[in-house]
């Protein structure tokens, strides 16, 4: 997207490694004991397999808080750029409570209830957080870096939540 509305240059390279990051933690968290306890992620032992469920957590952490040090050096890059800001706040709020973190909450609460409970509304909006808002925020990211109008991030955004939500499903039926 940041192509696509016109952008070059290096500011969205920061972006791009952060998200990655943020990407990398939230697998590592999910894989811990207290969420899927996973021991394997494509074909490889997980984090805390190989170094402990501590090492796991603080992996994680370290990760998340090294995605904003990362994102920052956008100023870095272009300090006179004010779409810089704009891009940092739609990375916190798509990966945080109101994004993947609100999501996974959901989830994790909704494995408490009998299966017959889960309704397509409540499915939607746990994959729209937990899925499609670090999609939403990387495609948003690099319209918002080119100079996109607001109505444009809007539909990429809207575009995004369909490609995540598409994704998810896919993810789901190849897990059965």
């Amino acid at each position: 997207t940041y192509q696509m509305f016109g952008g070059s240059g290096q500011v969205i390279q920061p972006f791009m490694a952060a998200m990655e990051m943020i990407h990398t933690y939230s697998l590592v968290h999910d894989d811990l004991p207290a969420m899927d306890n996973d021991e394997y992620r494509r074909g490889k032992k997980t984090t805390h397999a190989v170094y402990g469920e501590a090492m796991g957590i603080l992996a994680g952490d370290g990760l998340l808080n090294y995605a904003f040090e990362t994102a920052l050096k956008a100023f870095d890059i272009q300090p006179e750029n004010p779409s810089i800001g704009k891009a940092l706040q739609i990375l916190a709020r798509k990966a945080g409570v109101y994004g993947m973190i609100g999501g996974q909450v959901v989830d994790i609460e909704s494995e408490e209830m009998p299966v017959t409970a889960m309704t397509k509304e409540r499915l939607d909006f746990i994959y729209r957080l937990k899925t499609a808002a670090l999609l939403e925020s990387s495609m948003m990211i690099g319209a918002v870096l080119a100079g996109a109008s607001d109505t444009e991030v809007a539909k990429i955004e809207q575009i995004a939540t369909k490609i995540g939500l598409a994704f998810q499903i896919q993810d789901d039926i190849l897990d059965v």
